[in-house]
């Protein structure tokens, strides 16, 4: 199975279904589940702004928001999944930056965090990695095949 790393906040957002896409400089053509692994690094410059975005769309308070992420922030490790449907060149969607955007659907968050070493691009992720992996009842068939 294959995974993405994405840096903190953005991979949060992701999980909890705030940013359905994810910019990068370079296209896909992959389609499918993808496990969201959260790099080691935090974009902590972008994190309140990433708060506030999210706060403002879900209509509820920057602390609360913040309180969430707080708790749920893991660093080095699969945090969730989601299955890419399209990459774009250009999208209406607040998120999107360009040049590339994966366009993300059903994303969840793990149950619990699985440490896993991240990499450049897609990565193949260990099956004694993806038997760590547990995803909500209603999203159990993203892992499907793996392992």
């Amino acid at each position: 199975m294959k995974a993405i790393s994405i840096r903190q906040p953005y991979a949060y957002a992701i999980t909890r279904g705030f940013k359905l896409v994810e910019n990068r400089s370079w296209p896909t053509h992959f389609r499918g589940p993808v496990l969201i692994h959260a790099g080691k690094k935090e974009e902590s410059d972008d994190v309140e702004s990433v708060i506030r975005s999210i706060a403002s769309s879900a209509n509820m308070p920057d602390r609360e928001i913040a309180a969430t992420y707080t708790k749920c922030r893991r660093l080095g490790g699969i945090v969730g999944a989601a299955r890419i449907v399209n990459c774009v060149t250009e999208s209406d969607d607040p998120w999107f930056y360009g040049p590339y955007g994966f366009v993300l659907d059903s994303p969840v968050p793990t149950i619990d965090f699985v440490p896993c070493k991240g990499a450049l691009g897609f990565f193949e992720v260990p099956a004694a990695v993806i038997s760590k992996v547990v995803l909500p009842p209603d999203a159990r068939h993203l892992l499907m095949g793996a392992a």
